[in-house]
């Protein structure tokens, strides 16, 4: 399963997204470090459902809406400094070890301090947020890098050293895989000799790692209290998704309680009994974000972190290309996240590695023609994989 990790300061609302989204219970309070252990739960990208495109039902998905599994981890919040050690720092940047992706939370309204401590709406400045985790996140690999160099140099002065080898080893703990590495050094320029490298190149092969490995969304939260001018700037100046985590909690645990008709993203929601006057003015309120927003943005904020972030596709493999079905007449029963430029037989290793050890070719149900082993998979794509394993 897909791996997204929750960051950002203390108190700004990470719990609060973390709930919403997973609607799982966690400790949610006006106070730093509520979250010490990382909370980890089920969230879900959503994209179209392809029984959308046929006259049937797989009852599965949500009046069309697909929602595809993905982890969501919420870690200790981050304090300046979290690279030398400060606050829960260590901890922090270790859970991010396995994330693929990065959503840094940030407190729209300005009422926390860098520490995390309550102040006034409109207090501090919520731009000032935005690169914070990815600076941290980057001064820490850059230092991990640093730390590793005598090594590195030390590889350097045997027959046939391979820079892409020795900096993956450095940072293979860190979840960067030796594409990454590759890709970077192909693109950078650097020195050839490893004994002139320095901060500016550890600086320099940090960033580009992490825009690679670990790229970030940027979730300003708490919209729904923040000043106007607040919201303006964000929106002018940043790519931030517009949020307001607790609506969306509201709307999901109204869903449960049988009092409202909504699915998540959505721009609107149908009460579906009779409410008290706070209920309905609680609503109300929701009611005219959705209106100015499109969303309470939380899932938002995931969709763009697997769809655009991490540009990963949803496949459907299926076992009748007729039918769309498993083999007990389930139809559409799994949605994969595949990167994009996926090939059949990439889909097949996805499903099980015996599947793709023994793949023989595949069938693009939607034409029921056999499409070839280098054929790029689209976003949609439902496929039967023929194998030997079968």
């Amino acid at each position: 399963m897909r791996r997204i990790a929750l960051a950002g300061k203390p108190n700004a609302g990470k719990s609060t997204f973390f709930s919403a989204a997973t609607m799982s219970d966690v400790e949610m309070a006006n106070y730093p470090f509520t979250t010490i252990d990382p909370n980890r739960g089920v969230a879900h990208a959503r994209t179209r459902c392809p029984c959308n495109d046929r006259d049937a039902d797989c009852g599965i998905c949500r009046e069309g809406a697909r929602y595809v599994p993905v982890e969501l981890v919420d870690i200790a919040g981050l304090v300046p400094g979290a690279h030398t050690g400060r606050g829960l720092g260590n901890q922090f940047l270790d859970a991010l070890t396995t994330a693929e992706a990065i959503v840094t939370v940030i407190d729209a309204a300005g009422a926390t301090t860098a520490e995390g401590e309550p102040v006034a709406v409109g207090t501090t400045d919520p731009l000032e947020e935005v690169a914070f985790i990815e600076e941290e996140l980057e001064a820490w690999m850059a230092q991990i890098i640093a730390d590793n160099w005598t090594s590195v140099r030390r590889s350097a002065r045997a027959p046939g050293f391979d820079l892409d080898g020795a900096l993956a080893d450095v940072l293979s703990g860190l979840g960067i895989t030796d594409r990454v590495i590759t890709a970077v050094l192909r693109e950078a320029e650097y020195p050839t000799q490893v004994d002139a490298w320095g901060d500016t190149e550890f600086t320099m092969l940090a960033r580009a790692v992490r825009q690679r490995a670990k790229p970030i969304v940027v979730c300003a939260n708490k919209v729904d209290i923040a000043p106007t001018e607040t919201v303006a700037a964000l929106e002018e100046e940043t790519e931030a998704v517009m949020t307001a985590a607790i609506a969306e909690r509201t709307l999901r645990r109204g869903v449960d309680a049988g009092m409202l008709d909504y699915r998540p993203g959505d721009d609107s929601f149908r009460v579906t009994q009779d409410l008290d006057e706070q209920q309905r003015a609680g609503l109300d309120a929701i009611a005219e974000l959705l209106t100015r927003y499109g969303s309470t943005g939380v899932q938002a904020t995931i969709d763009r972190a697997v769809y655009d972030r991490l540009e990963l596709i949803t496949v459907y493999p299926v076992q009748n290309e007729t039918r769309w079905t498993d083999a007990s007449g389930q139809m559409l029963p799994d949605a994969l996240l595949l990167p994009a430029g996926a090939t059949p037989r990439d889909l097949a290793y996805a499903v099980h590695s015996d599947i793709g050890e023994g793949y023989l070719h595949a069938v693009d149900a939607r034409t029921q023609r056999r499409i070839g082993e280098a054929t790029t998979l689209e976003e949609g794509a439902v496929v039967k994989i023929v194998s030997t394993a079968d």
